[in-house]
């Protein structure tokens, strides 16, 4: 079974439901649903790629809290080992807004204290890694160069970076496969190409119901078409669509088989109103994998 070491942000969230996002202007909205839940993109991946077969080491941050408790009780899986010491404070919770054509608003509630130096139990766990997994926080940005140096393919997942925020760029720039969303690039090929130029070995945007395009350092460039479900809650597509990606390459596959399951994958966390779709496995993703149409752009 391949290992993969994740590092980033676990939180729990309170969503609501609301028909369209607000406007900058005073007003009052009518939430049709609410809830809580488990929040996070490290998390999302961890859980994901736990139920694909994946074992998997989660290091996080946590308060000493409630909301702390209950990221642990939901991140109760079968090959996940979470090492998350208690840290004194609040551990991190947002407000989402969640739209119904699947936009999101995310308000930080409350962050957790920044961890000590990674335990011994995350350097066993690099020491053993097939992947790592170093998701946009203070904690993750300090394990940049010990991964670098252990030789371990590093993925990053860089959100909506715009190309020129300087703390993603240390994400971005290395990162062995790198992730973003379209969401504030102004040249998504531009941005691709150059960092595959610069030594990463796949490059991959998510497009939202446009799909994905990627390129790869041999085998070019290809675009993937989302897959048809319906949706239910848009929160944690991106992770599961990266845990997916991921899963796939490490079971040999190439980019356009891979791409076909990371779709598939994200499909499924879209179905679902959970961060990670509780049903997502191995065989569905692989079924559903058949529905994404994939694409070489000579």
């Amino acid at each position: 079974m391949p290992h993969v070491l994740v590092n980033g942000p676990a939180s729990w969230n309170t969503l609501v439901r609301v028909a369209a996002l607000p406007d900058a202007r005073p007003q009052t909205l009518f939430a049709s649903g609410h809830r809580d839940a488990l929040g996070g993109t490290s998390a999302g991946k961890a859980l994901t790629l736990a139920r694909l077969g994946v074992d998997v080491t989660l290091r996080t941050a946590l308060g000493d809290d409630d909301a702390g408790d209950r990221i642990r009780a939901a991140l109760s899986q079968p090959g996940l080992d979470l090492v998350a010491d208690p840290l004194p404070g609040a551990s991190e919770r947002h407000l989402n807004l969640m739209a119904d054509d699947g936009g999101r608003l995310s308000v930080y509630l409350d962050l957790p204290p920044e961890p000590g130096p990674a335990p011994a139990s995350v350097q066993a766990a690099l020491a053993r890694a097939d992947a790592v997994v170093l998701d946009l926080a203070g904690h993750s940005r300090e394990l940049l160069p010990v991964v670098r140096a252990a030789g371990v393919p590093l993925w990053c997942d860089v959100h909506d970076d715009d190309g020129r925020a300087p703390f993603q760029r240390e994400f971005a720039e290395a990162a062995d496969v790198l992730v973003v969303s379209a969401d504030r690039l102004d040249d998504v090929e531009g941005y691709l190409d150059r960092h595959v130029a610069r030594g990463a070995r796949w490059a991959v945007c998510t497009r939202g119901r446009d799909g994905a395009l990627a390129l790869g350092r041999d085998e070019g460039w290809w675009t993937v078409s989302a897959v048809p479900v319906t949706a239910v809650d848009s929160n944690g597509a991106g992770d599961g669509f990266t845990a997916g990606l991921l899963a796939a390459a490490l079971r040999g596959l190439p980019l356009p088989d891979a791409l076909r399951h990371a779709a598939a994958a994200g499909a499924l966390t879209v179905a679902s109103a959970e961060l990670s779709a509780p049903g997502i496995s191995l065989g569905a993703v692989e079924e559903l994998a058949r529905a994404a149409v994939v694409t070489q752009r000579v």
